[in-house]
C-alpha cells in the first residue's frame, strides 16, 4: 500500500499548527493564567516553552519523519526503527495511540458543547442569562447536570455531540491531504481572521466603568504582562535561602523550596496541552514527511503560529474583556473553573456589546474550528496504526476508529457529574504526556544518540538550530520532565491509586473509568503484538 504525503509545505505547518491550536489555547490558557497570578505566570511559561515546549517539537517532528521512512507512522513503530535491540520499546509506544484516543473521548464531547453555544448564540437562547450564577445554571442544564428552565433533559446536547462527532470522523475519513490537509489549509486563516475581529473589539471596548479605572482593557494586559514577582517564590523558603551561606550543602536545598512549584508545573503543564507535545500526534504527522523535508524551521514555525494564537489572540482577548466589564476582583473569582471565563464570563461580555449575537457567534464558531483542527489530529495515530501494520483502507479504519471511540465516548457524556472527565484527563492528557514526552527524549537523545540525532534534525533543514539545544534536549529536557513524574509520584501518587481524593459517591464510576482504560491499554498493546507477528511470519516466508 503506497503512503500517503502532505500536499505541501505549508499544508503540514498548518496541520501541526491546527493539532496545536485548540481549545487550550482560547480557554485553557486564560483560566491558567487568571489562577496562577497573570503575570507571574508568563515567567515560568516562557521557559517551559524553551526549554520543554521546542525541544520536544524538534524531537518529535524528527522521530517522525524518521520513522516514516521505514513505513511507520505511530509510535510503536517508531521508536521500534530507533532501538530495533530491545523488543520492549514498542509498548511503551503504545502510549502514543492511547492517550490521543483517551483524550478524544472527552475532548469531542467538550468540542460539541462549543457548537451548540455557537447556534445559542446565533438565537439568544442564553441572553435571559445575566449574571454569573445563571450562567453557569444554563451550563449545567445543557450539559445534562441538572434539569432546569433552560433545559430539561441532555438531548441537545447529545444530538450537537453526535453531529461534531461525525464531522470528525468524515474528514480523517478522506485521509491526510484530501481531508485533515484540505480542512486546515482554509480553518487556520479563517481561525486567525476570526480571532483577530474579536481581539479588534476588545481592545476598542474603552472603559465600560469610568468611575472604576480598574475595569479596562489595559488593566487586563497590565494583568497579563506585569509579573508579581512574590508569586514565584515561598517567602520564607526565599529568607532561608538568603540566610544560609554558601558554603551550607542545605542553601541549594532551600533554593529548591524556595520556588512555587504550584505556578511552575502549572506552566510546563500548560505548555503540553497547548503544542500537543508528547501525546504522539506530531509525530504521527511527521511521518508523512519526505526525508529531504525541513523539519527544523518547520517545527519551529508550527510552535510560534501556535504561541502566537494563544499568547497574542488567546489571552489578550479573554483577559482584557473580563477585566473591562466586571474587573479583577470578578475575573478571579469567576476563574474558578477552565470553562468559567470561555462558557460563562465571555458570553455575559459579548451580550453586552452591540450585535453580540453576532460576537458572540464568532466567539464559539472560533473555539468550535479551533477544536475540529486539533480533535481530527488526535484520530489520526490510532487510524494510521491500523493502515500501517494491519493494511487496513483509509475508510475501514476510520470506521472502526468511529465505532470504538463512539462508544468509548459515552464514559465523558453520561459520567460528566462524576468525575470521569477529570479520570480521563488525568491519565490521557497529564499523566501519559509526561510519561511520554520523557521517553521519547531519552530515547532520541540518548538511545538514538545526540550526534546522530543532531544530524538528522538538520537533515534538509533551512535554518542551523543552536548548538545549546543539544545540551538542552540531552540533559534539561528529560530532567525537567522526570523531575516532574517524580515529584508527582512522590507527593500524590499512592492517595491517587487508592482514590483518597475522589468523593465516596464518585468512586464507582471513577473505577470503571480506570478499568475501561486498562482494558483499553490491553488491546491496544495485544494488538502491537499481533502487528510485529505478523511482520516477523511474512519475514520468515520471505527469506
Amino acid at each position: 500500500m503506497q503512503r500517503e504525503r502532505w500536499g505541501s509545505r505549508l499544508g503540514v505547518i498548518l496541520a501541526v499548527a491546527g493539532s496545536a491550536v485548540g481549545l487550550g489555547n482560547f480557554l485553557r490558557f486564560p483560566g491558567q493564567a487568571v489562577q496562577n497570578g497573570g503575570g507571574a505566570f508568563m515567567i515560568p511559561y516562557l521557559v517551559a516553552f524553551l526549554l520543554l515546549g521546542l525541544p520536544l517539537m524538534w524531537i518529535e517532528w524528527t522521530i517522525g519523519r524518521f520513522g516514516g521512512g521505514f513505513g511507520h507512522s505511530t509510535a510503536p513503530g517508531i521508536f521500534h526503527t530507533m532501538w530495533n535491540k530491545a523488543r520492549f520499546i514498542k509498548y511503551f509506544g503504545v502510549i502514543g495511540i492511547f492517550g490521543p484516543i483517551v483524550i478524544f473521548t472527552y475532548y469531542t464531547y467538550i468540542e460539541s458543547w462549543l457548537l451548540g453555544y455557537s447556534v445559542f448564540a446565533l438565537t439568544g437562547r442564553y441572553e435571559g442569562c445575566t449574571d454569573h450564577a445563571a450562567m453557569s445554571e444554563f451550563l449545567n442544564g445543557y450539559r445534562g447536570l441538572t434539569s432546569n428552565q433552560y433545559f430539561s433533559s441532555i438531548g441537545p446536547a447529545y444530538l450537537f455531540f453526535v453531529v461534531t462527532f461525525l464531522v470528525n470522523v468524515l474528514v480523517v475519513g478522506f485521509g491526510i491531504r484530501k481531508g485533515i490537509e484540505r480542512l486546515c489549509t482554509w480553518a487556520m486563516p479563517a481561525l486567525l481572521v476570526v480571532a483577530v475581529i474579536l481581539l479588534a473589539r476588545v481592545f476598542t471596548l474603552g472603559r465600560p466603568d469610568p468611575s472604576q479605572p480598574e475595569h479596562s482593557v489595559t488593566a487586563g494586559l497590565g494583568f497579563l504582562w506585569n509579573p508579581d514577582w512574590s508569586k514565584l517564590w515561598n517567602a520564607e523558603a526565599w529568607a532561608r535561602f538568603q540566610a544560609t551561606p554558601w558554603s551550607q550543602p542545605l542553601k541549594w536545598a532551600h533554593l529548591a523550596t524556595a520556588l512555587n512549584g504550584r505556578v511552575w508545573l502549572a506552566a510546563a503543564g500548560q505548555m503540553f496541552f497547548t503544542l500537543s507535545v508528547g501525546i504522539g500526534v506530531i509525530l504521527t504527522y511527521a511521518s508523512y514527511l519526505d526525508r529531504r523535508n525541513d523539519v527544523a524551521l518547520s517545527g519551529l514555525t508550527a510552535a510560534s503560529a501556535n504561541e502566537l494564537a494563544e499568547v497574542v489572540l488567546g489571552g489578550s482577548i479573554v483577559i482584557p474583556a473580563a477585566f473591562a466589564f466586571f474587573g479583577p476582583a470578578l475575573t478571579l473569582q469567576a476563574s474558578g473553573s477552565i470553562f468559567d471565563l470561555g462558557f460563562k464570563t465571555m458570553p455575559l461580555v459579548l451580550d453586552q456589546l452591540a450585535f453580540g449575537r453576532i460576537f458572540g457567534f464568532l466567539w464559539f464558531g472560533l473555539l468550535f474550528v479551533a477544536g475540529i483542527t486539533s480533535s481530527i489530529s488526535l484520530a489520526q495515530p490510532a487510524i494510521a496504526f491500523l493502515e500501517d501494520e494491519f493494511n487496513l483502507k483509509r475508510r475501514e479504519a476510520a470506521t472502526a476508529f468511529g465505532v470504538v471511540t463512539f462508544l468509548l465516548c459515552h464514559l465523558a457524556i453520561f459520567g460528566l457529574g462524576h468525575g470521569v472527565v477529570d479520570e480521563l484527563d488525568f491519565w490521557g492528557g497529564t499523566f501519559c504526556l509526561v510519561l511520554f514526552g520523557a521517553v521519547e527524549t531519552i530515547l532520541f537523545g540518548w538511545v538514538f544518540g545526540m550526534d546522530r540525532a543532531w544530524s538528522e534534525l538538520h537533515t534538509g533543514a533551512d535554518i542551523s538550530i543552536p548548538r545549546f539545544y543539544r545540551w538542552v534536549i540531552r540533559y534539561v529536557t528529560p530532567v525537567f520532565l522526570l523531575a516532574i513524574l517524580t515529584v508527582y509520584l512522590i507527593q500524590d501518587g499512592l492517595p491517587l491509586l487508592r482514590l483518597q481524593n475522589v468523593p465516596p459517591a464518585n468512586r464507582v464510576p471513577v473505577l470503571m473509568t480506570r478499568i475501561v482504560l486498562l482494558l483499553l491499554f490491553s488491546v491496544l498493546s495485544l494488538l502491537v503484538w499481533l502487528a510485529w507477528r505478523r511482520r516477523s511470519e511474512k519475514t520468515e516466508v520471505a527469506a
